[in-house]
């Protein structure tokens, strides 16, 4: 398995940024993210305060983050990583369908996660709630779940799942007033309902509580676009929804830095672009002074 020198976690300016500087001090890098780059960034009207483009509408300084990286030969992963382990000298990284990536060091530029965790969501993680529906697919042969989709693009989770499950219950929470969802699949049954909570029940099965009511199911699948840093990285330290760093970025996992809007406050695109360069140039100290 090849491994990076610096893995960098988002496409938004500070995932850019990072990944960006990491390619110019020759360092090898790994970027995981969406190829829209930052749908935040794409849908912002105009940004006033980011050099180089007055007035410009978010759309214009993604389109200029496109080709930048394409003029570095920076390719986008498009997989969303759903674990990061520190393995001593490098990291590990869990990309979907079991998938992966190995990286001496690692850049969180994630975002802010949206919402906040359903109560008994953390506490059961690993116990019958799962943040990845391709990863523990294979635990629920001839069994049912339910899966809470926070985007679109968490429909193909539950067609996949349930090739597997006997039973799939759909929880589209990203659709409020729109038609829901439909599936090829007999063995999904969609459900507009808002979920409020997940408990343990006897037998291994865990409850969803829900304005419904109360479904039963073996397992409960959260698929939001990112994972909340606490559960990304086992022993990171966080403030709130934030990652806690120094001023150069680093947190207290040595060779794991965090930059932009998931290290707090101002949520700027500029603050997030540089952040990015001062986490790049961290990691890449960091590497350099573990040869």
């Amino acid at each position: 398995m090849e491994r990076y020198d610096i893995a960098v976690i988002g496409t938004g300016p500070a995932g850019v940024s990072a990944a960006i500087t990491s390619k110019v001090r020759n360092k090898s890098v790994i970027l995981f993210g969406s190829k829209d780059l930052s749908a935040k960034l794409a849908k912002a009207h105009t940004i006033l305060n980011y050099p180089g483009f007055p007035e410009a509408p978010g759309a214009e300084i993604g389109a200029a983050f496109s080709r930048h990286l394409d003029a570095m030969g920076i390719e986008i992963t498009e997989d969303k990583i759903n674990a990061v382990y520190s393995m001593g000298d490098y990291f590990a990284l869990q990309g979907g369908e079991n998938a992966m990536y190995e990286a001496k060091a690692v850049i969180i530029a994630s975002g802010v996660v949206a919402g906040k965790p359903l109560p008994g969501e953390e506490e059961l993680l690993g116990r019958g709630v799962s943040y990845c529906a391709t990863c523990d697919a294979a635990l629920y042969r001839g069994k049912s779940a339910a899966v809470c989709g926070f985007s679109p693009k968490e429909e193909h989770e539950a067609s996949f799942l349930a090739e597997i499950a006997d039973k799939v219950y759909y929880i589209p929470v990203y659709r409020k007033d729109e038609p829901a969802p439909v599936f090829s699949e007999e063995n999904i049954e969609v459900l507009n309902v808002k979920p409020l909570g997940i408990e343990k029940r006897e037998g291994r099965k865990v409850a969803l509580r829900t304005d419904a009511g109360e479904l039963v199911t073996d397992g409960v699948f959260i698929l939001r676009d990112s994972v909340a840093p606490g559960q990304l990285v086992p022993g990171l330290e966080v403030e709130g929804a934030h990652i806690k760093v120094a001023r150069d970025m680093s947190t207290n996992i040595a060779g794991c830095f965090a930059c932009g809007d998931i290290t707090g406050t101002p949520y700027q695109y500029v603050k997030a672009a540089g952040e990015g360069n001062v986490a790049a140039l961290s990691a890449v100290s960091y590497i350099d002074k573990s040869k």
